[in-house]
């Protein structure tokens, strides 16, 4: 794991490792109230990152997973935070989850819609923030109903509202935020999907990097810094994905 200079310019082309960070999922990152700066668990994990790289740290804070997850395939920055989906991985070369997040439906709570199986139905509206990974899952496997993309994950549930919707798709905790927020509004039991968190990097930085980025992430999980920084950030209903065997 010790790092050579040939990786380091892998990693770091200018000299600094630039992490991109995503503030709309609540669980990877957020805004301290007291200090105005970002943190939560991608914080952490970069800062981590950079130490065992021996490199500067250089946060570059994005509010919606779709301007993340640009600013590394266009090489902006040079390792972020996302749910692994085969569209993303076109471009950037991802580890194996490091954390696993459940996507759920939010709806009114004098609506008909009582089950998941109810969602997919002409003349239904499902509001998702636009690039989330929740938008790439429900793009390709809504049939029936019509999506409506909002701003951003933390604007989904003020636009369902707003919009006059039937469904809002999204992280379950900042659905269940919202729904205690606002009220009138209940979540389906279940989830239509498990979203599997996982860290990556430009692809064209080259399979030794990648490499060194998965063993890191591994090593996160197995020694427990992944769990120990969700129950730091006082983070509930995601859980640290398990190691990956060989």
């Amino acid at each position: 794991m010790t790092p050579d200079s040939d990786l380091l310019a892998a990693f770091a082309p200018t000299g600094a490792l630039r992490a991109s960070i995503n503030l709309g999922n609540p669980i990877l990152a957020g805004t301290d109230p007291a200090t105005g700066q970002p943190r939560g668990v991608s914080v952490d994990l970069a800062g981590e990152l950079a130490r065992r790289l021996g490199l500067e740290l250089e946060l570059a804070v994005f509010k919606t997973a779709g301007d993340s997850v640009n600013a590394v395939a266009a090489g902006q920055a040079d390792v972020g935070f996302f749910a692994i989906d085969p569209k993303r991985g076109e471009q950037i070369a991802f580890t194996a989850p490091y954390v696993i997040i459940e996507g759920a439906y939010l709806v009114r709570q004098d609506s008909p819609i009582a089950r998941m199986e109810d969602v997919d139905r002409a003349g239904q509206r499902i509001v998702v923030g636009k690039g989330s990974a929740y938008d790439l899952y429900l793009t390709r496997e809504i049939k029936q109903a019509e999506i409506f993309r909002a701003p951003s994950s933390p604007a989904v549930v003020d636009t369902f509202l707003g919009e006059n919707m039937e469904v809002a798709a999204g992280v379950r905790q900042q659905l269940e935020a919202d729904a205690r927020r606002l009220g009138g509004l209940r979540l389906l039991d279940g989830h239509f999907m498990l979203i599997r968190q996982a860290m990556g990097l430009p692809k064209r930085r080259g399979g030794r990097a990648a490499a060194w980025l998965a063993a890191f992430v591994e090593d996160m999980k197995r020694t427990g810094f992944v769990a120990g920084a969700l129950a730091r950030h006082g983070i509930q209903g995601a859980s640290a994905a398990p190691p990956e065997t060989a």
